[in-house]
């Protein structure tokens, strides 16, 4: 429409795939384009370019947004005013402090709001009893803003009992709109343990949600959590693979208790999303295939998933916070634009420790400008029809299908869980992306690759450690008067949360706490232009680890001054910095001056060899290893 407007393209020939192709060669040096394939952690290919046969041909295989079987999201009209559920997470111990910290929020742009429970108050509000709900949540009108729970510590059905508590005393409750979140195999996943065992734990909750559907008619009841596979190092289809899993268990499990098409229809489905948009886009169009192919084998009506899109907190980092905000924003992106129902951003200093007003402000606001300046929610499903993402939806979908159906053959994913089959194939996955990440093969920026030594930190809430309390049951008994009697406990290898940057942060937690800062000199070779590439690459390289480097005042003429320099600089360790001529020429010579000059090991970056060389720092080397050898040589504990 632009062009018949404005021909803005009849200034440039007519291109082909095959014009695109020889430029590719020749950009590659006569290799092909299959060379800029790379591969998921699932295997699945990422390629440089697709095509519309890549994905359906002609017409629309998935068709439109608002119709059966719901491929394409649940309506063709978005909310004008508020396209996705904006929810924030609330994780201050105190109920009085979460309180206050919600009629803030709310007022200032969220839309609904997510306590995490927890009695210990480490991870979560001390919400222990009727009472603390009603301090925590005074002044909030469920019928407007939905409040949903999430428990730390596997007490998913008396923290839902005691909010129930608190919404049967609102008041109008066929309006409330809550979101009790039960989910007794999550809880075996996060915890490790299910006391009284799974049949007990499925009865009581699904004793409770029979009483709570009828109660409250528009509140959902169970929650599918596959974000805590991500969280645990899992790839996409696991993570995919192993929320159907749970959902078609808890259904299995509920049979008989509640009515299937009730336990369906009132599921919430969680997923993380990184900072990789374009396979988060993919990994919820996925879901929705999933779904739709259970629904139909459980000869159930076609009808909307309900998606969760919660930002990772995988990716985030302790040092240089403030590049989180740039994760958070993509993973907002990817959740808008892939269809989410709720999303959840994280506080970007939420790896520091308890996020206070500046991180729960920006974590509202990045949704805000998504939704009202960039207008992300205006259109219905506007990844729909492009090829790379239908594609990956496509393969990916497949590919969780097979979890899927490796669990099933498991006994289930409680099953599964309890064997330990299933987290021996996360394990596999995590330490496979962890060798990448120690390689840099996976980057982290800000941590692993162009780390700050001399960074502004972020702010933090200063909390004191609360006493532990016990979440009491009271609100489970009033509305189940009869609860199952318990089992032999049930035990499994939970799946606990990594941070990808974790193993760097406690090199550059190490490094911090040393008497003295540890530092490497930096000896270079040749001309400033000559050595600049390779000391730039070594001073980023230790800055990973919080190791300083140290240059000479005056790029030095010849070795004796290098010695010299090497000797005012206090340092232990030496580092080579030159070109590979320049190492062929005189890197063996400098390094046995360096080592007369006390020099305890001498390191060269690049991959040149040669007496008195010890150790080499290159691209694709271990990182982590080499800063971990670094550390023992300069004396840093860890």
């Amino acid at each position: 429409m632009a062009d018949d407007i404005l021909p803005f393209s009849s200034a440039f020939p007519d291109a082909t795939e095959a014009d695109w192709l020889r430029e590719v060669e020749k950009a590659l040096k006569g290799k092909g384009p299959e060379t800029l394939t790379r591969k998921t952690a699932d295997g699945l290919s990422i390629r440089a370019l697709y095509r519309e046969s890549d994905f359906g041909g002609a017409g629309d295989p998935l068709g439109v947004p608002g119709a059966a079987p719901y491929l394409r999201g649940k309506t063709a009209a978005p909310d004008k005013w508020l396209p996705w559920d904006i929810r924030q997470l609330f994780t201050h111990p105190s109920p009085a402090q979460t309180n206050a910290e919600i009629l803030r929020d709310l007022e200032r742009g969220v839309s609904s709001i997510e306590l995490r429970v927890d009695g210990t108050g480490r991870a979560g509000v001390q919400l222990c009893t009727a009472e603390d709900f009603k301090t925590a949540l005074a002044g909030v009108d469920a019928s407007m803003a939905a409040v949903a729970i999430d428990s730390a510590g596997g007490v998913g059905a008396r923290a839902a009992g005691l909010l129930a508590q608190w919404a049967d005393g609102q008041g109008n409750p066929e309006k409330l709109k809550l979101d009790f979140n039960l989910d007794p195999v999550g809880a075996l996943a996060k915890t490790g343990k299910i006391e009284g065992g799974l049949d007990a734990a499925f009865a009581k909750a699904g004793a409770l949600a029979a009483v709570l559907a009828e109660k409250f008619p528009a509140a959902n009841l169970f929650r599918a959590n596959g974000a805590l596979v991500h969280e645990a190092g899992g790839s996409e289809a696991q993570e995919l693979g192993a929320m159907i899993a749970a959902a078609i268990d808890t259904l299995r499990r509920l049979d008989g208790i509640l009515d299937t098409k009730t336990a369906a229809g009132r599921t919430v489905f969680a997923v993380a999303l990184d900072a990789n948009y374009g396979v988060g886009i993919a990994k919820l169009r996925a879901a929705r295939r999933l779904w739709a192919r259970c629904l139909e084998a459980l000869g159930l009506e076609a009808a909307p998933m309900k998606l969760q899109a919660i930002s990772s907190a995988r990716m985030l980092t302790k040092y240089d916070p403030w590049t989180n905000m740039l994760r958070n924003t993509a993973a907002a992106f990817a959740g808008a634009v892939g269809g989410a129902d709720i999303l959840t951003v994280r506080a970007f200093n939420e790896a520091l420790g308890q996020p206070e007003e500046l991180g729960r402000r920006i974590a509202r606001n990045t949704q805000i400008i998504a939704m009202e300046e960039s207008q992300l929610g205006r259109v219905a499903d506007p990844a729909g029809g492009a090829w790379f993402t239908e594609t990956l939806a496509e393969d990916l979908a497949k590919a969780a299908w097979a979890e899927f159906q490796k669990i099933e053959s498991e006994g289930g994913f409680a099953a599964s869980l309890i064997s330990g089959a299933f987290q021996s194939r996360v394990a596999a996955v995590s330490e496979a992306r962890a060798k990448d990440v120690a390689r840099r093969k996976i980057p982290i920026t800000g941590v692993s690759e162009y780390p700050l030594l001399e960074e502004i930190g972020a702010p933090v809430a200063d909390v004191d450690a609360p006493k532990a309390k016990a979440v009491s049951d009271a609100g489970l008994k009033q509305f189940v008067t009869a609860p199952p009697a318990p089992g032999a406990d049930v035990a499994a290898e939970a799946l606990a949360p990594i941070r990808l940057a974790a193993p760097f942060e406690a090199l550059r937690d190490a490094a911090a706490r040393a008497a003295k800062p540890p530092a490497v000199f930096l000896a270079t070779l040749g001309s400033l232009a000559e050595f600049t590439p390779r000391a730039d690459f070594a001073r980023n390289f230790f800055a990973a680890g919080g190791v300083a480097a140290k240059d000479a005042p005056v790029p030095p003429r010849d070795v004796a001054e290098l010695a010299a320099a090497f000797r005012a600089s206090g340092c232990r360790l030496a580092v080579l910095c030159g070109t590979d001529k320049a190492y062929q020429a005189g890197a063996v010579v400098a390094a046995d001056a360096l080592t007369k000059a006390g020099a305890q090991r001498v390191w060269l970056a690049g991959k040149f060899e040669g007496d008195g060389i010890n150790t080499n720092i290159f691209t694709g080397a271990d990182v982590l290893h080499l800063l971990k050898l670094a550390h023992a040589e300069l004396g840093v504990a860890q």
